[in-house]
């Protein structure tokens, strides 16, 4: 009998069911989170770097919210990004009363804002993109919501630009499934280590979306 292609939508799913289940649990998140954002402010990656890019933090993600104004002390020109038009747009967000709640609750540039010239930013400013995930693997395996928006925006990062994701370490697995146009990221920052990746990102598909559900993941 032949064998069946592995459905690799269902396997994702599963794995961020768990991870999700897993981070929803964990205790003491804002003193991890505290932890991470120390690691992450030792990285060079983040000490050479003039413009940062930070997803504002929702639910039981890894705090970075409160990490911002540090990063505004430390001379960081600071970009997050928004929903729009099922994309991600960019803004740079000088102080934290520029932000409201947005799609799906999470903290965005308010809308009188974003159409000022001067506040819209591009991703090929940016020197360091510090990347949300439900669950990685130690290799820079990256799973997200399964919309692909954050695919989509970190293939048109410049190849220097930095990607480091942030999460705590009951979000990271053996291996989680990547398909050609998921992308990796260099760097993975849990409160235990500072995983280097071991996978390029992938710019091989534009589909961004995880429709190819019998493709292998990149890593076979």
């Amino acid at each position: 009998m032949a064998q069946q292609p592995t459905d690799w939508r269902l396997v994702k799913r599963e794995i961020r069911a768990r991870a999700r289940a897993n981070r929803l649990r964990q205790a003491n998140k804002n003193w991890l989170s505290r932890r991470i954002c120390r690691r992450l402010a030792a990285l060079p990656e983040y000490v050479y770097a003039a413009t940062a890019m930070f997803y504002v933090d929702l639910g039981s993600e890894v705090r970075t919210r409160r990490f911002l104004p540090t990063a505004w002390r430390d001379g960081k020109r600071i970009v997050v990004p928004y929903c729009a038009g099922g994309q991600l747009e960019l803004f740079f967000l000088a102080r934290m009363e520029e932000l409201a709640p947005g799609t799906h609750r999470i903290l965005e540039p308010r809308t009188d804002l974003r159409s000022r010239p001067e506040r819209q930013a591009d991703v090929s400013q940016v020197d360091l993109i510090v990347v949300p995930g439900v669950a990685f693997d130690r290799r820079g395996g990256r799973l997200g919501q399964g919309k692909g928006y954050y695919d989509r925006l970190l293939r048109l990062a410049r190849p220097e630009t930095a990607l480091v994701g942030l999460a705590f370490e009951c979000q990271v697995f053996a291996e989680v499934p990547m398909l050609p146009h998921d992308v990796h990221v260099h760097k993975l920052i849990s409160e235990e280590a500072v995983y280097e990746a071991t996978q390029s990102r992938s710019v091989e598909n534009e589909a961004g979306n995880e429709e190819s559900s019998t493709q292998p993941p990149a890593s076979e």
